[in-house]
């Protein structure tokens, strides 16, 4: 079948790889979400061991207003990566002297690749042996502004106006929150490794 009796298609920009450095690696092995910093992660198909957000399935959420609250789907939300400098971002944007990766349940913290909350759905990132398969964008909200304000004042800041902070937290943080991905081949990601980053091939659908 020739291209014609397609239509016209979209521009159809090439797969390409970006080089990336694993700053630190988290896990929340407890009731929150919130994570600490451990010295590696082993990770299987069923995500982090020991992780908070592990697990095959997950209960559908307002996220997916498609399904009723609650319903089992497939848990494609079992890593959480986020930026260095779009960290930095947020924290300029909100007036803070810092946003730690812990208290949005960030579980890998990369620096080095470029406007990493808008990398693609489908994007493959190597960590060694392990491969992660990007989901899509990790969408701000008001409970990781609530634990931004719990650790600011846990380390001795005083706030005006927690309430505030939580809700300009969504505004602050759109696009920049990271990326949520789920496990393609297991294995262990230490931090201080190396990463790079697969785009597939990228068109507009309209």
């Amino acid at each position: 079948m020739t291209q014609a009796a397609h239509g016209d298609l979209p521009t159809i920009h090439p797969a390409r790889r970006i080089d990336g450095h694993v700053d630190g690696v988290y896990s929340a092995t407890g009731d929150s979400f919130v994570t600490a910093k451990v010295q590696a992660l082993t990770v299987t198909f069923e995500g982090i061991v020991g992780d908070h957000h592990a697990g095959w399935t997950r209960k559908a959420g307002g996220r997916e207003p498609w399904y009723p609250r609650g319903t089992q789907m497939r848990n494609e939300r079992q890593v959480s990566i986020v930026a260095r400098e779009e960290l930095d971002a947020i924290a300029e944007a909100l007036g803070l002297p810092h946003v730690r990766p812990e208290w949005l349940g960030a579980n890998i913290v990369v620096s080095g690749i470029p406007r990493l909350s808008m990398l693609p759905p489908r994007t493959l990132m190597f960590f060694g042996d392990v491969t992660l398969k990007v989901d899509g964008q990790n969408a701000p909200c008001r409970q990781a502004g609530k634990a931004i304000a719990d650790g600011l004042k846990a380390d001795g800041h005083e706030l005006e106006d927690e309430t505030g902070l939580a809700l300009a937290f969504k505004d602050a943080a759109k696009r920049l929150r990271g990326l949520v991905a789920w496990v393609e081949r297991p294995g262990i990601i230490k931090g201080g490794s190396n990463l790079k980053a697969r785009l597939p091939e990228q068109w507009i659908y309209v």
